[in-house]
């Protein structure tokens, strides 16, 4: 029987003794780049294996992600309480909190990490709206869907030529975006890039549009109003530089202090990648490691929210 994870007092997963994860070398994740017409759309391809009977771990807030499990199944546990199946195609909507992962495995997945205008091209579905759950990939791609399990499976060549064909379906289905809304994406993502606590107040002169409507276009692209957009990033790219090898401890106290006190960085740690910042260090959460190190934040995000000065 698969658990359920409690949760902690800020609502998020509470983050759980390092026995229930599952062990660091029984996880691998491979990134595969997407064809240079995909770059704007997809941020990388992937893929997961892990031979284990069960599998528990966490994913850290994120954009959206088409994914197909081609063995395993299981339940993706939302901070807002909701849980749900998995599909063998499916998407992950975009998440304003660390998902906690409840599989029966053997597991073997390939998906794509979409970009925020990825998102928007490829499904047309408001971010915020559908916010923290899972969708059938039906949903978006029809019958095409149901299709895609088989494909993959026969496909000869491994995980690199499932991504390949993972690219032709989305870029054959990719519809256009409103070119002003498209330079508001843009504008939204250099500002997250230009500091990791960026003043809200910048924003609107940025994106050439006053304050509501920006508030209304990054909920709708992003999932979340703009002081929370930062709040996230700012979470994920100071894990991903605590982590870095060559983080100075100068730069280590700066990022420190872009919090009040530890408490704030603990709640905000949990909250949005499911675990205190020791045990995010300690190795004990492997697919949560490999996507908030800065590699695996490089790849998975490169396109927008970078780190500053990187």
């Amino acid at each position: 029987m698969l658990r359920s994870p409690a949760t902690d007092e800020s609502g998020g997963p509470a983050a759980p003794d390092t026995a229930d994860l599952t062990a660091s070398d029984r996880i691998k994740l491979d990134f595969l780049p997407p064809p240079d017409p995909l770059r704007r759309f997809v941020t990388t391809f992937y893929s997961l294996r892990c031979d284990d009977r069960e599998i528990h771990d966490c994913l850290p807030a994120a954009v959206g992600y088409l994914a197909v499990n081609l063995s395993g199944t299981g339940l993706l546990h939302f901070a807002n309480g909701r849980i749900e199946p998995s599909h063998e195609a499916m998407f992950l909507t975009p998440t304003t909190a660390a998902v906690r992962i409840a599989l029966q495995g053997p597991w073997h997945m390939v998906g794509a990490a979409l970009s925020p205008l990825g998102w928007a091209a490829l499904t047309g579905l408001h971010a915020g709206s559908v916010a923290d759950r899972v969708l059938p990939a039906s949903q978006v791609l029809g019958a095409l869907a149901d299709e895609l399990v088989p494909m993959l499976r026969m496909a000869e060549g491994g995980d690199p030529a499932r991504a390949a064909i993972l690219a032709e379906v989305i870029g054959a289905r990719l519809q256009p975006v409103k070119p002003r809304h498209v330079q508001v994406i843009g504008a939204i993502a250099e500002w997250l890039s230009s500091d990791f606590d960026p003043p809200v107040s910048a924003l609107p002169e940025r994106a050439n549009y006053s304050i509501r409507q920006v508030e209304r276009l990054c909920e709708r692209y992003f999932g979340v109003p703009p002081k929370q957009l930062a709040r996230k990033y700012r979470a994920l790219r100071v894990a991903a530089m605590l982590q870095a090898p060559d983080t100075s401890p100068e730069q280590v106290a700066a990022l420190k202090e872009l919090y009040f006190d530890q408490s704030h960085l603990i709640r905000d740690m949990r909250h949005y990648l499911g675990r205190t910042p020791n045990r995010i260090f300690d190795g004990s959460a492997p697919l949560l490691n490999a996507t908030s190190s800065v590699r695996g934040y490089r790849e998975v995000r490169p396109n927008f929210a970078r780190i500053p000065g990187d």
